[in-house]
């Protein structure tokens, strides 16, 4: 195999830049020491914190990869790097929820964890100048933005990427309430899970004390974020069976 080298700046986002490498099919991703907040409206740099979202996104893409549930992940190479497969991002977040929280909760007067069941389902069309507004099966098909086989794949594999993140996390003792995810094609049309699962992404709990272990800790300002995504990295490590803690 030959060694990927890396290329041009494709694309620099709110937590990561992405770069093309020696291998066309191939993209090498940096996670970046940053937080954002109301769309990037709000920025600050965190020390250690891309480095945390890489490990913590790196071993949650192989745990599902394990457990028949592909995706672009192909393998860490630094702290701060991993190499994906290229695919074409739909321009859909895709979230699904175990419990109310956030704008869920805001939006329907629903108690604070309530428990969602079934899990909700939702998609919002990615665009930061519109504030990536809710989006339904109606308006992504009228948009073209997802066909209708493309979408019901996409619908499939979250909920199942839903279970088995709910189990991963529950060894864990945080309990899942929401997260975030994003899919692409491949060149032969395949959907496949992209982006990263991070802290940044989804909504944790503590299942004991119900304290917060995600972005919210920023969002809300509620302490120092570092400390709290090394913890998650460092139970995670124990239920994966890795040694990944972070020093310096």
């Amino acid at each position: 195999m030959n060694v990927i080298e890396k290329g041009e700046l494709c694309y620099t986002g709110k937590a990561k830049a992405m770069y093309a490498t020696n291998d066309p099919d191939v993209l090498w991703v940096e996670y970046l020491d940053q937080a954002t907040a109301l769309n990037g409206k709000r920025k600050v740099a965190i020390a250690q914190k891309g480095l945390l979202n890489n490990r913590i996104s790196s071993l949650l893409f192989q745990d599902l990869a394990a457990h028949g549930i592909p995706n672009h992940f192909i393998s860490q190479t630094s702290d701060y790097v991993q190499l994906v497969r290229r695919v074409t991002m739909l321009p859909l977040e895709v979230v699904v929820r175990n419990a109310a929280s956030g704008s869920f909760e805001r939006k329907f007067g629903v108690a604070h964890l309530t428990r969602l069941t079934p899990p909700v389902l939702e998609f919002f069309y990615k665009s930061d100048q519109l504030d990536d507004p809710a989006i339904n099966d109606s308006q992504i098909h009228a948009l073209k933005l997802a066909s209708p086989a493309t979408l019901a794949e996409v619908r499939r594999q979250a909920l199942q990427v839903n279970h088995r993140l709910s189990e991963i996390f529950a060894a864990m003792g945080i309990q899942l309430v929401d997260f975030k995810v994003e899919f692409g094609l491949t060149a032969t049309g395949t959907v496949l899970l992209a982006d990263e699962i991070s802290p940044d992404s989804c909504r944790l709990v503590d299942q004991a004390t119900h304290r917060s272990l995600d972005k919210d800790v920023f969002r809300q300002d509620l302490g120092e974020l570092t400390p709290v995504y090394q913890e998650v990295l460092t139970r995670l490590a124990t239920v994966e069976g890795s040694s990944t803690h972070v020093s310096g």
